[in-house]
């Protein structure tokens, strides 16, 4: 069981990046999370299609919200690495991204997350993450 739900993660990404176009926090299964997010112009590119730094973006986002289902509200783990592979190129289109964790430890996830375009079963990217997760000795990284 989760220890926040879809509701309490949008809230924590809201608050966290105020005004910003931020992805919608679909669903939250087990140790899975699904992001929508939603494309417009500027998220394009030449050639009619999405820009990589916002699907390494939607990648970033769905891995932490993964980890805060799990460990709640520490908003001060962040990013130590993201691998992304581009695999085809993917129209100008909301995206979704599943981030599945598969490795909680004390310091340390890893995320994997596949990305597709809404309405097409064909991945366009994929991306594995590893975040640092701060120490609860420091009561100031907690939310």
């Amino acid at each position: 069981m989760a220890a926040l739900d879809a509701t309490q993660l949008q809230a924590i990404l809201t608050e966290a990046f105020p005004g910003a176009d931020v992805p919608r926090v679909d669903e939250v299964l087990d140790d899975t999370v699904t992001l929508v997010q939603p494309v417009n112009d500027r998220h394009g590119r030449p050639g009619g299609t999405v820009s990589g730094p916002t699907m390494m973006m939607l990648a970033d986002t769905a891995a932490w919200m993964a980890i805060l289902a799990q460990i709640g509200p520490v908003v001060l783990a962040v990013t130590t690495s993201l691998h992304i592979d581009f695999l085809r190129k993917p129209a100008l289109v909301d995206l979704a991204a599943k981030a599945t964790l598969l490795k909680l430890g004390r310091t340390l996830a890893v995320v994997d997350v596949s990305i597709f375009s809404v309405g097409h079963t064909n991945m366009v990217a994929k991306a594995q993450v590893t975040y640092a997760i701060p120490t609860p000795k420091d009561e100031s990284t907690h939310q």
